[in-house]
């Protein structure tokens, strides 16, 4: 998944020294490369255990790596209950859920597709936070933005080539569920826990862990099933788990605390185009015209949807007043 899980961070990137900001850029792009090749690791692992097992295995490992770095830090939990509460919330719309909707729906939707509907979670993100949550109020340029990227879902989709309401169409609905609950989750975190002081390494833990602890007690009822294991599906899982829901969350982190989380929102871009290639290369996914296509529609309501190409032009023109020889 790839999100800002922080509401509200000023960026620090003009004060950060050159080194430390090409770390960032480092972090930023292996997140990137990290979410989107997590697509094809659900994609081996389903081979040989259920969508229940993937979730709750990478749920676990992540919660390990994660705790691990707090051990360290020397972390504290939080105490109030009201932070736990939101957590919980948090835990189940942001990883329970959306984790099983994507392993589930990766059994008949190629890696690739898989990856391409993720990069819908800032259209959502828009959605959510300006109509359902309610806050931000969303201007003309957004709407028209959620507009543009729901025309690239349909794109995406293809219903001129005809809808026979079979597993494929519905698992693709069920992704689009899945990053309804990260745009929900996201616009949550954003009213509910933006002031709670904890750290984004404490804040990533006590998600996933929480995730993981339902999962465990869920795993009775929908868990409990055969595996047939081979090294590349333990791989697979290991590395889903440790790295795309465990080390890569700490990076994105910092990189939403030294360039904002408009910036780092960015990394959404770079996963789909990851998933796509590792989905072509390795597993001999074909490829449709309108999936692409439809992608840079989305990509666009995107731009849209965040205010950024008006953003950009304010940015420009404030650096080149700013680079402007002063007259004295």
């Amino acid at each position: 998944m790839s999100a800002s899980t922080t509401a509200e961070i000023t960026p620090k990137a003009a004060t950060t020294p050159r080194a430390s900001q090409f770390s960032i850029a480092i972090q930023f792009v292996l997140a990137g490369v990290v979410w989107g090749s997590s697509f094809l690791f659900m994609k081996v692992a389903l081979e040989g255990i259920s969508p229940a097992q993937v979730a709750g295995s990478r749920l676990v490992f992540g919660a390990l790596a994660l705790g691990l770095f707090v051990l360290i830090s020397r972390e504290h939990l939080p105490r109030r209950l009201r932070i736990w509460g939101h957590m919980t919330v948090l835990a189940v719309t942001f990883c329970v859920v959306p984790f099983l909707l994507f392993s589930w729906a990766q059994q008949h939707v190629t890696s690739g597709l898989a990856s391409i509907y993720n990069a819908t979670t800032p259209i959502m993100t828009a959605i959510m936070a300006g109509l359902l949550l309610r806050v931000e109020k969303l201007k003309r340029l957004q709407i028209a933005g959620i507009g543009v990227g729901i025309l690239g879902v349909v794109v995406i989709i293809g219903p001129w080539q005809g809808l026979d309401l079979s597993q494929s169409l519905v698992a693709q609905l069920a992704i689009l569920g899945a990053t309804a609950c990260y745009g929900f989750s996201l616009a949550y975190m954003r009213k509910f826990v933006s002031d709670t002081g904890m750290s984004a390494l404490m804040f990533s833990f006590l998600n996933i862990g929480i995730a993981a602890v339902i999962m465990v007690v869920l795993s009775p009822a929908i868990a409990f099933t055969p595996v047939h294991l081979d090294p590349w599906i333990v791989t697979s899982v290991v590395l889903l788990g440790c790295l795309g829901t465990g080390i890569a969350y700490v990076w994105n982190q910092n990189v939403v605390r030294a360039w904002g989380p408009t910036r780092a929102s960015t990394v959404t871009y770079i996963t789909p185009l990851v998933g796509v290639l590792l989905g072509v290369i390795i597993l001999g996914e074909q490829l449709s015209w309108n999936e692409p296509v439809g992608a840079l529609i989305v990509f666009l309501g995107i731009l849209l949807a965040q205010d950024r190409l008006r953003r950009r032009r304010k940015d420009e023109k404030a650096d080149a007043a700013a680079s402007a020889p002063s007259s004295r």
